[in-house]
């Protein structure tokens, strides 16, 4: 029994040190290529500006719906050659707010319309392809409903486009609106931030192949059909449709000096709810398209790898609860494992290094920003449990239901979302993450007990992003029945 525990361990150690290797990889390609010029923006005349269709896909999100339109109608690109397609799949009074805003701007001579379907289906993936089928423009912006582009955005974007016929998608950079509002914010501002510089800067300057994400990208709508159109077989329509446009011998560019401000989730249970469905896409994305990418002729070794790895991204969870759960074992035989402390430690610097690289590079306060890094790190250990679940559904099943996450309108330190209808259910995954923190428990008090310290480090860290997650999940759940309580008795 103990040389199965100490196989299994050995396993699930190798495997996290493949993902450690990947980022080790991507930080050292963005330090040779973080200073390469970006690419120069191309100057055309306006006679020779195309016609351009923005999507605006949302489903009840009446707090930012009007916004987002709004932005979208204030675009600086010439009106005869601007579409806007409202993809309106809402069952609420979002709709409403749709039509005041879609009327009054239509009053103005802009070309907008509100596309609403019967059914839904294919979620997000349907509507954009619905659209697409009535666009009038050869280019397609897409923005979620909490995005802000700026008025220059398809002036940045869209010439690159025109200028280079084998450009399939331009993406651009995320920043955030409301950063600084609360502990779930800053720890989100991390993780976008270093893939957003880090991972992107580093797989697209390099070759490698990169994934759009879903808004503030402009698509080529050539592009679009030649690899397949959009799918709603995952739960990632974009990670899916970039990969399979580039397969197909498109080419991806990615802007970082192009922003495009969005709003972060404060809430935990929505939160979990997004990565959860992050991971269920990617090894959804994973089986659709591994031996597509193994069999190319178009990619060489290390990008197959590499590609092969960021579409494995979220396994690191699954392994990281394989040791969670390996650790009591290990401790009631006896299984030593050798060199297990040097093998989490020389695994355990590679995390903080791609972060804090991503912060370096944004932020001349990055010292300060990083202060919440042990709280990110955290909360990736308390999630692994929803985020495994995630994987697991997606390794089973194409498709699923696509779970929204609800935005406030919150900017800065400002916003409320305490008595808002759209609070997501906290769901039942909190039961298995009780029951595995009762776990870990017993396992750090036998470690302890029996002189085995060294195997406290990842369970005890576990323990405390367990603690976390619940503790963020309930003292919020609390938080918002009270703030109802108190407007229904006003």
């Amino acid at each position: 029994m103990a040389a199965l525990i100490r196989a299994l361990s050995s396993i699930a150690l190798v495997g996290l040190a493949a993902c450690a290797g990947q980022a080790v990889v991507l930080m050292a390609l963005y330090l040779r290529h973080r200073r390469d010029p970006s690419p120069h923006r191309p100057a055309l005349a306006e006679d020779d500006l195309p016609m351009v269709t923005v999507q605006i896909p949302l489903r009840n999100e009446r707090h930012v719906a009007s916004q987002v339109i709004c932005a979208a109608a204030a675009l600086d690109w010439p009106r005869d050659r601007l579409e806007i397609q409202v993809l309106d799949d809402s069952d609420d009074e979002t709709s409403e707010v749709v039509a005041g805003e879609v009327a009054a701007i239509r009053q103005d001579g802009l070309d907008i319309i509100v596309l609403r379907r019967p059914v839904p289906v294919g979620f997000k993936a349907g509507a954009l392809a619905e659209g697409l089928a009535q666009a009038k423009g050869e280019h397609l912006a897409v923005f979620d409903a909490d995005f802000c582009p700026p008025p220059d955005f398809l002036h940045q974007t869209v010439p690159h486009l025109v200028t280079d016929p084998t450009l399939g998608f331009v993406q651009v950079r995320w920043t955030h609106l409301n950063s600084a509002y609360s502990l779930m914010t800053r720890v989100q501002t991390l993780a976008l931030d270093a893939h957003f510089t880090v991972e992107h800067i580093a797989r697209n300057r390099s070759g490698l192949l990169m994934n759009a994400n879903g808004s503030a990208v402009v698509w080529r709508g050539e592009a679009i059909g030649a690899a397949g159109g959009w799918s709603a077989e995952t739960m990632t329509e974009d990670l899916d449709l970039s990969y399979r446009m580039q397969l197909s011998g498109w080419r991806a560019l990615y802007l970082p000096d192009v922003v495009a401000p969005a709003e972060l989730t404060p809430l935990m249970v929505a939160f979990k709810a997004q990565q959860q469905r992050w991971a269920k896409g990617a090894i959804q994305s994973l089986r659709k398209l591994a031996g597509p990418i193994l069999r190319s002729p178009r990619l060489n070794v290390g990008q197959k790898a590499m590609a092969i790895l960021h579409l494995s991204g979220y396994l690191n969870q699954p392994l990281l609860l394989a040791m969670v759960v390996l650790t009591l074992p290990m401790v009631l035989t006896d299984a030593h494992l050798a060199d297990f402390g040097l093998w989490l430690g020389a695994l355990a610097w590679v995390p903080p290094a791609l972060y804090l690289l991503g912060q370096a590079h944004l932020h001349r306060d990055w010292p300060r920003r990083f202060f919440a890094y042990p709280a990110l790190m955290l909360l990736w250990l308390g999630m692994a449990w929803s985020l495994t679940l995630g994987l697991v559904d997606g390794a089973l099943h194409w498709g699923g239901t696509f779970v929204r996450t609800p935005k406030y309108r919150i900017r800065g330190r400002s916003g409320r979302w305490q008595a808002s209808s759209y609070r997501p259910a906290v769901g039942l995954t909190w039961v298995g993450e009780l029951v595995l923190g009762a776990y870990v428990c017993v396992a750090i008090w036998l470690a302890l007990a029996r002189g085995q310290a060294h195997l406290v480090s990842l369970v005890g860290g576990y323990a405390a992003g367990q603690m976390m997650v619940l503790g963020l999940t309930l003292v919020q759940a609390l938080k918002a029945g009270r703030d109802r309580d108190r407007v229904l008795g006003e």
